[in-house]
């Protein structure tokens, strides 16, 4: 049993209602089995030594093996004996350890767990927001399950690959062979007893076109346009000629 007895009543409705919430939560993935308030349904162990941790995390399939414990703290629960008790304990279950605790006990639940060296796979802080619950993950610690493998700087391969002796593998584009430039070749000279070329025909040039150059056209001079004549003018002349003939 915890060593935390009595709770504030408001801290343990706020406890309780944060266990109901984590169980729809993980129930995704687990079957989970819970322990509000000072009920013990789900035990952890055998014998006088179990504990009932709030939230009992099992696989889904027959053997329901034993995948992880979740532990709900409030701001009175997180102290010095807590973590001596319960929290080391549910560490040394060879099995994920969660710690839900509100935010600003965050930083003391850090300090517990750093002075009594209590790994946690997961340290989330809760606050509550009016009515709703909202929760943050504020420390986890990479599973050997999880496929992630840790990134080593690069001075510390090169030095570590330089102590073992290591030679880096050459990458392939050094290990292409160098093409060899081509080689200059002198013309031979003739020499005595070799015999002599015959000299190139001169090629004949290409005879001249024997199309005549074309003419300049020849300039085209307009035509001169009579001017048109008023029609008072052209019937005074033949009068002008007749009286010249009456005299």
């Amino acid at each position: 049993m915890s060593p935390i007895l009595v709770r504030p009543v408001r801290e343990q409705l706020e406890h309780d209602r944060v266990i109901r919430l984590l169980q729809a939560k993980y129930k995704r993935k687990y079957e989970v089995a819970i322990n509000p308030g000072n009920e013990q349904t789900m035990p952890v162990g055998n014998g006088p030594a179990a504990w009932y941790p709030d939230l009992v995390l099992q696989n889904a399939d027959r053997g329901h093996k034993l995948a992880g414990v979740v532990e709900v703290e409030t701001a009175e629960s997180v102290n010095n004996l807590e973590a001596m008790s319960q929290w080391a304990s549910f560490a040394r279950l060879r099995v994920p350890f969660h710690l839900y605790l509100p935010t600003a006990s965050v930083d003391s639940a850090r300090r517990f767990c750093a002075d009594l060296s209590i790994p946690v796979a997961e340290m989330w802080a809760y606050q509550s927001i009016g009515d709703q619950l909202r929760f943050t993950l504020v420390h986890r610690t990479p599973q050997p399950g999880d496929g992630k493998e840790s990134r080593e700087p690069r001075e510390a391969r090169d030095t570590r690959d330089g102590k073992n002796g290591k030679a880096k593998a050459a990458s392939p584009e050094s290990s292409r062979p160098v093409a060899a430039a081509p080689k200059k070749v002198a013309p031979r000279r003739p020499t005595a007893g070799s015999p002599a070329r015959p000299a190139r025909r001169p090629v004949a040039a290409a005879p001249a076109s024997r199309r005549p150059a074309v003419s300049a056209k020849k300039a085209v001079v307009p035509r001169r346009v009579a001017k048109p004549v008023a029609r008072g003018k052209a019937k005074a002349a033949p009068r002008a000629g007749r009286a010249q003939k009456r005299r």
